[in-house]
């Protein structure tokens, strides 16, 4: 715990000097109150209080516990960029803890809305959090707020402090652009970018070189063939080297085409084509494990912060309440997914509030 309150105590307080609750021992509280289930500053509040002994144990409360109030000024007032600094420090220590190195295989980057984290009256206007996420390890590796939405604009800047090398970088088709090429390639890592008419010039290029090389009848196909839930899908990948014609794109070496196929159980087919920039010329095979590999944020850490932690239904609305409760959520769903018990998050979260000892526990990965 000891490395977590540290990490904590390098967060700038945004408060007068005069302030009588550490801002480290609150966002302790706060992380600790998360892997039990809290969602709000109210449910933080209350968990601080009934569990006051305990947390005595860990950190200095000589005034007691905060207020909800209190809780809710702290959020609001402080930086994102401050909490997003501690989470990137937090997971180079999870990491550590664990044994593991840096990032070496896919990197997902991916933005998520926090829908109901709207100020009044801006119900189109979510905030918007841009996660980075080691698809290898499932942990979080960033997170940055979108300021005013720019989810471009946020992915650039956090891509800047993080060591990449070696890695693949995925995203989706916004990111398809050449300053996100320049800034991956620049950390060293190559990337597999999602391909759509937002760049009209290389689409076209890539969706004309595919149809020559099929005019020749020799080029290389990868197919896979899955069933589930009544639904049987084939997804068909290959690869050719950049074509003459494209456009000056940063270090495109490489285009991929997926070809998908799903049949429901009514017997309706349902068809689409995909195509990934690469800076790296992998093989069909290989193309499809990283673009698989990318869905891992989707599934493994967007669905679990809507349906284990509720994000989705927080209503922390304002200033910036919304997206430090949402880097907060982050390092507990970390914790809770490197503790070995065989058990889902959902239920690591109960036992952590059942158990004191595996509350503790949870804690004994960051030695």
């Amino acid at each position: 715990m000891e490395t977590i309150i540290s990490i904590f105590r390098e967060v700038r307080d945004p408060r007068d000097v005069n302030s009588r609750h550490l801002v480290s021992s609150m966002l302790f509280i706060s992380l600790a109150a998360t892997l039990c289930g809290a969602k709000s500053a109210v449910d933080i509040a209350d968990f601080g209080e009934a569990n006051a002994a305990t947390l005595g144990e860990v950190i200095d409360l000589p005034h007691g516990v905060p207020s909800h109030d209190s809780f809710s000024r702290v959020f609001r007032l402080l930086d994102p960029t401050e909490l997003a600094t501690a989470l990137a420090r937090f997971g180079q220590a999870l990491r550590a803890a664990l044994g593991l190195g840096a990032p070496r295989g896919v990197v997902a980057v991916d933005g998520k809305s926090l829908r109901r984290g709207y100020e009044r009256g801006r119900a189109c206007m979510p905030p918007l959090m841009v996660s980075v996420w080691d698809a290898e390890t499932r942990l979080s590796i960033a997170a940055r707020h979108a300021e005013g939405g720019n989810e471009v604009g946020a992915t650039l800047a956090v891509l800047k402090s993080l060591v990449l090398k070696g890695c693949i970088v995925t995203a989706d088709a916004l990111h398809c652009h050449p300053r996100m090429a320049e800034a991956v390639r620049t950390a060293g890592a190559h990337y597999a970018l999602g391909l759509k008419g937002n760049h009209g010039p290389l689409h076209r290029a890539a969706v004309e070189a595919f149809e020559r090389a099929d005019a020749t009848g020799k080029l290389a196909v990868h197919e896979r063939r899955e069933g589930g839930h009544d639904r049987q899908e084939r997804r068909r990948v290959s690869v050719i080297a950049r074509p003459c014609e494209a456009p000056a794109f940063p270090g495109l070496a490489a285009l991929a085409r997926i070809e998908a196929e799903r049949k429901s159980p009514s017997g309706k087919i349902e068809t689409a084509t995909r195509y990934v920039a690469l800076s790296k010329r992998l093989s069909p095979r290989r193309v499809l494990e990283v673009t698989r590999a990318h869905w891992s944020i989707e599934n493994n850490l967007h669905w679990q912060l809507d349906v284990v932690f509720s994000e989705d239904d927080a209503r922390t609305r304002k200033n910036y309440g919304p997206q430090n409760l949402a880097v907060i959520r982050r390092m507990a769903l970390d914790i809770l997914r490197a503790h070995p018990a065989e058990r889902s998050i959902a239920r690591k979260m109960k036992l952590a509030t059942w158990s004191k000892e595996f509350f503790f526990e949870l804690f004994a990965h960051m030695r």
